[in-house]
């Protein structure tokens, strides 16, 4: 076998050049064939949704918002181990670690705690392996249909701690859920 013959994908085709005929120098064929496609969709059903009215109904597995979790005394479950963001495929979040100071320990549950925790979502692609990497369960997306509002600032699109942890209020209904 020689190396002109060769081809690694097996997929490799021999082209010839042969003449057309008068007939397929026209292309008829293939502009009728294209307008028959086109004329087949006219009467096809549209996937069009106007939006504010209708709202198309959401798959079971979506996922939206993150959210950092809070445990049932209202503490942060984050430990900055940086498994998440080692784990995201856009490297889309950052952490800062740092100790927990003695008069800290009502907000966070170890030692160590994100002092920042940031997720870029200009970059991020809800894939949720973030969720799945987290030994401590602290991080997970939301079922919301709010994902990330506009604007026409990129620091706006940078969701640090303040838009990322569960409100207080929601932990203790949580935890008040589950008793």
């Amino acid at each position: 076998m020689s190396v002109q013959t060769m081809s690694l994908s097996g997929r490799k085709k021999e082209v010839s050049n042969k003449k057309m005929s008068f007939w397929e120098s026209l292309y008829l064929v293939a502009i009728v064939k294209g307008l028959w496609i086109t004329i087949g969709h006219l009467f096809t059903r549209k996937v069009t949704v106007k939006y504010p009215e209708e709202v198309r109904t959401r798959s079971a597995v979506w996922r939206g918002q993150h959210m950092l979790k809070r445990d049932e005394q209202g503490r942060e479950n984050c430990t900055a181990c940086g498994l998440c963001a080692l784990s995201c495929p856009a490297e889309a979040i950052t952490m800062t670690a740092a100790e927990r100071k003695p008069d800290e320990k009502h907000l966070y549950r170890e030692e160590k705690y994100a002092s920042v925790y940031e997720i870029n979502m200009l970059r991020c692609i809800f894939c949720g392996l973030c969720e799945e990497a987290c030994p401590k369960d602290a991080i997970y997306l939301t079922e919301s249909k709010v994902l990330v509002p506009a604007s026409y600032e990129r620091e706006d699109f940078i969701f640090g701690k303040d838009k990322l942890v569960m409100p207080l209020e929601m932990a203790l209904a949580n935890s008040k859920n589950k008793n």
